[in-house]
């Protein structure tokens, strides 16, 4: 096995050298990076106004992290009268490490799925829920909390930033490596890699073994061409268990 690795920044780097330890060949390719996002001064203010109770819902460990600095280097913290919630296990337990407060996440079900079906999201009538996430995104989340009476609001924590290459360059690069794996754990990644491979080369992409995180995402790549013997989906995201996965497989 040779593998294709898109996860940016250190998260792809540590998950690259994790796989060096284990013996699997790979190559990191990034199609973005990320930086700090446009409304983090926005952030302290938003904080203070949510009531008692309410709740602070983070996307990912990027959030965390650049969420964590803006407040430290404003002089704010996190409060311990409002709820943490995370996408999954990892980005909880990250977060709790910062905040030094409790933080729920699915334990069976890491998405925004997952996050709704808590039993603090049933009913969210006259609730305050605060997003801390990066540019773009999904909006289930939202749209859902807001149809169960939320009001939601946003602070964009960190940005994409696109990587450029040249995609013939890369493409041919991969294909002399044996590159016969992708890692795509975001449907954004998952799109970023189809519109990055030229048209004479998706053959080749479409036979690679797709290696995900979810459900949703494993139904877009079959939408795009793969075949579902082709597609693996992990159970979780973090770094340890897509090793995990990929030994097992």
């Amino acid at each position: 096995m040779a593998i294709l690795i898109t996860r940016p920044d250190e998260a792809g780097q540590q998950l690259c050298a994790m796989l060096n330890k284990v013996g699997i060949a790979n190559i990191h390719l990034p199609f973005f990076s990320i930086s700090a996002g446009r409304e983090l001064n926005e952030l302290p203010n938003k904080i203070n106004q949510l009531k008692a109770g309410d709740y602070i819902f983070c996307v990912s460990k990027s959030a965390v992290k650049f969420a964590t600095e803006t407040l430290k280097n404003t002089g704010f913290h996190w409060r311990n009268d409002l709820h943490y919630f995370a996408v999954g296990q990892s980005s909880a337990e990250y977060f709790s490490s910062y905040g030094e407060t409790a933080v729920r996440y699915p334990f069976r079900q890491e998405n925004s799925e997952g996050v709704l079906n808590l039993a603090e999201m049933q009913d969210l009538s006259e609730k305050n829920i605060l997003i801390l996430r990066g540019n773009g995104g999904r909006e289930h989340f939202s749209e859902q909390a807001q149809l169960r009476g939320a009001n939601v609001q946003f602070v964009e924590c960190y940005q994409r930033v696109p990587i450029d290459y040249n995609n013939i360059e890369q493409t041919d690069l991969c294909k002399r490596a044996s590159i016969n794996s992708v890692l795509a754990t975001s449907a954004e990644i998952l799109n970023y890699l189809i519109d990055f491979v030229p048209q004479e080369e998706q053959t080749w992409l479409k036979s690679c073994q797709l290696i995900t995180i979810s459900r949703r995402i494993a139904n877009l790549a079959k939408q795009a061409g793969w075949q579902d013997e082709n597609i693996i989906i992990s159970p979780k995201a973090d770094n340890a268990t897509l090793v995990n996965t990929l030994l097992t497989y």
